[in-house]
C-alpha cells in the first residue's frame, strides 16, 4: 500500500497566481444527478480528487456509462444493473449518500450503505429520510443500510428542523419526480446548492428560491441531461487565501468568486491581510503582524466549517488572543493537538479553542485527521521554521487537487514522498 506523506521546508513567502479547481462539494451531488436521467449528462472542469474518483466509481457499479478525462466527466444512466450503493464504496465517502433521492425519485427504490468519510463527529441522515418519508416514501434502516422504496413521490411543504446542505440536495434530488409542488424550508443557502438547481432547471425542473432559505420545486416524470461547468472550489480557495497570509506573501487566486466566501474575505481582512479582487480572481497580500479575531462558524453566508481548521493556524501567529468556535460538528478541533506539537498555545473549552498566538511554529511530523485538518496542517508546515512532514495525507487527496503542485509553483518548498508499506 502507498503510504505518500507531504514534506515542507517553512519559513517561505509564497508569490504567485494558483488556479482554483471546480468545487469538490458541487461536483459530488452533480455526479449523483446523472442518475436521475437516461440521457447524456456532461460535467466541466470536475476537480481530480479522490472524492470525485468514488463517485464515479460507485456510478460504475451501478451501471452508469462512464468517461472521464481532462476534467470532463461524460455520464448516461439509460439502465440500471444495479440499485445499491455498496458498503465497499460508500464507507471512502459520505457524500454517496446523495444517490438516494436520485434513485428514489427516478426507480422508486433505493439501498445504499450508511455512510462513512471523515471523523469529524455524527453527521446524521436522519434529515434526508424525513424529507423522504414526508414525500411519501417508506425508509428503513438494516444491516447497516438505509433502504427507500415509493410507487411516486407526492409533493409536499417540509420544514428542515435543522440546516443541512447534503439533505437539501438530497430531497431537490427526489422532488423533481414528485407529482405536483415541492416547498423545502429552512434549506441550506450555500453556492453548491444552486449549482445543483442550476443542473435541475437545464434537465427541465422547475426550480426557484435556491439561494434563500425556501426552495420551490415542480416535479417531472421524466428528465433531460445537462452540460454545467464546476462552479470554482470555494474552500480551496480559502485555504489559498489563508497561505498567502500566513507565509507574508502575494498570491492571485484564478478563477476564484469574492461572493462565494465573504465571511472568509471579511475575517482575512480583520487579520491583516488585503483582499482585492475582480471578475478574474482573488487577491491576498499578507502583513505583520497577524492581527487576532474571533470567529463563530455558521451556515452560508457565516464562516464556514470547512474553513475553521485554517484559520486556527492562521490565528496561533497572530499578536493577541482569538477565540474560535465551532458550531456545526463536534469533534472537529483534532488538528489542535498536532499545532500544539508545534509550539502553537491552543486550549480548547467545549465548542471553543482560545489561541494565544505565539512568534513562531516550528517543524514537526504530523499526522493527519480529516480532510480541512490535513489543510490546516499543511498551511502550519508553510509558516513553520524547519522541516514539517505530514503523515496519511489520503485524507488531503480526498478533496485538494494537486495541492503540493500548486504549491510549489509559487514558491513552496514542499515535496510528496512516495514509500511503498507492508
Amino acid at each position: 500500500m502507498a503510504l505518500d506523506r507531504i514534506r515542507i521546508e517553512g519559513s517561505k513567502r509564497l508569490s504567485g497566481e494558483i488556479p482554483i479547481s471546480g468545487a469538490k462539494n458541487a461536483a459530488l451531488p452533480l455526479l449523483a444527478a446523472t442518475l436521475l436521467t437516461a440521457k447524456p449528462c456532461r460535467l466541466r472542469n470536475l476537480p481530480s480528487v479522490k472524492d470525485v474518483d468514488t463517485m464515479a466509481e460507485v456510478l460504475r457499479v451501478l451501471g452508469v456509462r462512464v468517461n472521464f478525462g481532462d476534467g470532463v466527466f461524460e455520464a448516461q444512466a439509460a439502465s440500471l444493473t444495479n440499485d445499491e450503493a455498496p458498503y465497499d464504496y460508500v464507507r471512502k465517502m459520505r457524500a454517496s449518500v446523495l444517490l438516494l433521492g436520485p434513485l428514489l425519485g427516478r426507480f422508486g427504490h433505493a439501498r445504499v450503505s450508511m455512510p462513512g468519510g471523515c471523523a469529524i463527529g455524527v453527521r446524521p441522515i436522519n434529515l434526508h429520510l424525513k424529507a423522504f418519508e414526508a414525500l411519501g416514501a417508506e425508509v428503513h434502516l438494516a444491516e447497516g443500510y438505509v433502504e427507500a422504496k415509493a410507487k411516486r413521490l407526492r409533493g409536499v411543504d417540509f420544514l428542515f428542523d435543522s440546516v443541512t446542505v447534503t439533505g437539501t440536495v438530497n430531497a431537490m434530488m427526489a422532488a423533481a419526480f414528485a407529482e405536483g409542488k415541492t416547498t423545502l424550508r429552512n434549506c441550506a443557502r450555500e453556492p453548491e446548492i444552486a449549482a445543483v438547481a442550476d443542473a435541475l432547471r437545464q434537465m427541465g425542473v422547475r426550480v426557484n428560491g435556491d439561494g434563500s432559505e425556501t426552495i420551490h420545486i415542480e416535479g417531472r416524470k421524466e428528465l433531460g441531461g445537462f452540460d454545467v461547468t464546476m462552479i470554482p472550489d470555494r474552500i480551496e480557495t480559502g485555504t489559498y487565501l489563508v497561505a498567502g497570509a500566513i507565509t507574508y506573501g502575494d498570491l492571485f487566486l484564478r478563477g476564484a468568486r469574492a461572493s462565494d466566501l465573504p465571511a472568509v474575505l471579511d475575517k482575512l481582512r480583520e487579520t491583516g491581510a488585503e483582499i482585492s479582487y475582480d471578475s478574474s480572481g482573488i487577491r491576498v497580500r499578507g502583513r505583520k503582524p497577524i492581527q487576532p479575531t474571533d470567529i463563530a462558524t455558521a451556515p452560508h453566508p457565516g464562516f464556514p466549517t470547512d474553513m475553521q481548521a485554517q484559520f486556527v493556524t492562521l490565528l496561533s501567529l497572530a499578536k493577541g488572543v482569538s477565540v474560535v468556535t465551532e458550531t456545526i460538528f463536534e469533534n472537529r478541533f483534532m488538528h489542535v493537538a498536532e499545532l500544539t506539537r508545534m509550539g502553537a498555545n491552543l486550549k480548547i473549552q467545549g465548542s471553543s479553542v482560545t489561541i494565544a498566538g505565539v512568534e513562531k511554529l516550528t517543524g514537526a511530523s504530523l499526522m493527519a485527521t480529516d480532510l480541512r485538518a490535513s489543510a490546516s496542517l499543511v498551511l502550519a508546515g508553510l509558516a513553520a521554521e524547519g522541516t514539517t512532514e505530514l503523515l496519511r495525507i489520503y485524507h488531503l487527496d480526498r478533496g485538494y487537487e494537486n495541492m503540493d503542485h500548486k504549491l510549489r509553483a509559487v514558491g513552496a518548498n514542499i515535496q510528496r514522498v512516495h514509500e511503498t508499506g507492508k
